[in-house]
């Protein structure tokens, strides 16, 4: 496990110049919500991987599907067996860049809103994406914010039909990491 972690760490990084505008974490945490007319779905992963640097907003996510944990035994093993089907895409990652980084101050403490697009990859398949989110600075950290929807259609993502019309068809996505300045 630990191997895995450093060599997520060397991708993710390899990605970004190396340099002092260089943050990373290994277990951010992104978590999704299901409100359907059969059954609320929630679950939370806290071993995301992420890395920004501050200097051309460049930013990257990998996160491991496995690693999302739901409340019932059952519909974690459906999520990973029928949904995003993990042994044959274990991961999902979104390589995107800041598009208002030079409006960002991330030598001022405060809250900056964002605007983060890129390329986000879910079962096996790359879509664009625009989102919204916040990083607020403090001394020795970023932290980055965000809540958006994601169409499990755009995905390929299928409904099973014994289910199909009671489970929602839009999951919303809440990321939430703290970002940590990388030293060589």
């Amino acid at each position: 496990m630990k191997n895995l972690i450093l060599v997520t760490s060397v991708v993710l990084l390899s990605t970004i110049s190396l340099a002092a505008q260089q943050y990373i974490t290994k277990n951010g945490r992104i978590s999704f919500y299901s409100d359907g007319p059969l059954e609320k779905i929630e679950a939370h992963n806290s071993q995301v991987n992420s890395a920004l640097n501050t200097e051309t907003g460049a930013i990257v996510f990998k996160v491991l599907m496995k690693s999302f944990i739901f409340e019932k035994a059952l519909m974690q093993e459906h999520f990973n067996e029928n949904y995003v089907e993990s042994d044959k895409y274990p991961n999902s990652t979104l390589k995107g860049k800041v598009t208002n980084v030079n409006e960002i101050d991330f030598e001022k403490e405060g809250a900056h809103e964002a605007t983060i697009e890129g390329d986000l990859t879910i079962h096996g398949i790359t879509k664009k994406v625009k989102e919204k989110g916040t990083f607020t600075v403090s001394k020795n950290s970023i932290h980055g914010k965000s809540t958006f929807l994601v169409k499990l259609d755009d995905y390929d993502i299928s409904i099973p039909g014994a289910v199909n019309g009671k489970i929602a068809e839009e999951i919303e996505i809440t990321v939430d990491i703290k970002l940590k300045p990388y030293k060589n």
